[in-house]
């Protein structure tokens, strides 16, 4: 029997105990041993709850138990639950989290300790919830050499931005909705900003590069400008306005970016709505591969904590391989990507044609403005275009 203990008795603390009794034969079977909660740590007690019993304040009480072999690090924030984590793979136990912060700020640096003491350091759900996404990347996709991974890693902003293209409703108006619903915080902040979905870029990079990605070098833009009207210009053109967060290498440059983007039918990013999240990875033999599904929310997030579980468990003193080394990986200045832009200006289309180039005129019968979409262009030329129009608004374009 392997002992389990459960840091965090919150929404997916007490989801990854549910996960685990509901499902307790299929768990045992598929970890090819009896799974069982031994320790729940937590600040506040439980009283009448099915698992009081379990109920722990101090952290050394499951550190210096020699039976816990695997720990659920359900915390949330760097700490205490670095420190805790840190520990526990110093004593050779493993650990399994949904800490995306975490896992951005110090996964090199843990993923090697588990490596030294022969145990294992998993944070499947820290990216997509239960969309599985980072075993893939370690195992199915280990022949490709992936050049790009973009992804809508928000739930909250694409929820937002579906019903502001639904229902016609502004930003402030969608979001206190959310809020009530429950899909956003009180400070929404970390999601409405690109935070949230940038830890995760930088998470999903590091993997596919081999390097760290410093989320702290991401350039990041969030959807508190997105209009009603922006949603306006983009069904007149075809196309929809998602927060994608995305890396690339081009010509042996690596970029890595969070900002809203115009996509069109043909991007398979296009249907994914409401609080739904997708991963869309592109190999240079496989093509285009990608995963959907739920990207937060208690049980979705557990269940894919409980596969780590499992994981851990079928390799008991083994090391399972982890393509993330503590050497930085740079990016390239964001100046020298490139892209298409969609730009709102007031003046008219022969200033806007003047300033950028050739370009596409979009009229969706708005006064005293017209939409038009620049050619490929850098960032730092776009800037310098940019300086000679009358511009309300820009937001980057791509198919």
């Amino acid at each position: 029997m392997v002992k389990v203990a459960v840091l965090g008795y919150g929404t997916v603390g007490s989801g990854i105990v549910e996960v685990i009794k509901t499902n307790q034969d299929m768990v045992n079977k598929k970890a090819g041993d009896e799974v069982d909660v031994k320790y729940i740590l937590d600040l506040r007690d439980f009283p009448g709850d099915p698992y009081e019993q379990l109920v722990v304040h101090d952290v050394d009480t499951i550190l210096n138990d020699e039976e816990v072999a695997v720990i659920c690090e359900a915390m949330g924030g760097v700490e205490p639950a670095y420190t805790f984590s840190k520990k526990a793979l110093l004593a050779g136990k493993s650990v399994c989290t949904s800490n995306k912060e975490l896992v951005a700020k110090h996964g090199p640096e843990l993923i090697h300790i588990a490596k030294e003491h022969k145990c294992n350091y998993l944070f499947e759900a820290s990216v997509g919830g239960g969309i599985p996404i980072i075993r893939p990347i370690n195992a199915s996709l280990t022949p490709e050499k992936i050049d790009a991974v973009t992804g809508i890693l928000n739930g909250t902003t694409n929820y937002i931005l579906t019903k502001m293209e639904k229902e016609g409703s502004d930003f402030a108006e969608v979001l206190k909705e959310a809020q009530e619903k429950g899909y956003a915080e009180r400070n929404p902040e970390a999601d409405v900003e690109g935070y949230d979905a940038c830890r995760k870029i930088a998470i999903l990079s590091s993997l596919v590069y081999g390097k760290n990605v410093d989320y702290e070098d991401i350039y990041t833009e969030g959807i508190t400008k997105i209009t009603t009207t922006d949603f306006k210009y983009a069904k007149k053109m075809g196309y929809t306005i998602k927060l994608l967060a995305k890396s690339k290498c081009v010509d042996d440059k690596y970029f890595a970016y969070v900002y809203p983007c115009m996509i069109n039918k043909e991007n398979p990013l296009f249907s994914v709505n409401d609080v739904f999240n997708a991963v869309l990875i592109h190999g240079n033999t496989l093509g285009n591969t990608m995963y959907y599904g739920k990207g937060a929310g208690k049980l979705p997030t557990a269940s894919a904590v409980v596969s780590d579980v499992i994981d851990c468990v079928k390799h008991l003193g083994k090391n399972i391989f982890c393509f993330w080394e503590e050497e930085k990986l740079e990016l390239s200045n964001m100046e020298e990507s490139r892209s298409q832009f969609f730009v709102r200006v007031k003046d008219d289309a022969t200033a806007a044609e003047a300033a950028f180039g050739k370009g596409t005129i979009v009229d969706a019968g708005i006064a005293g403005e017209v939409g038009f979409i620049t050619p490929l262009m850098s960032e730092k030329d776009f800037q310098v275009a940019a300086a000679n129009v009358d511009m309300i608004s820009r937001i980057h374009l791509e198919a």
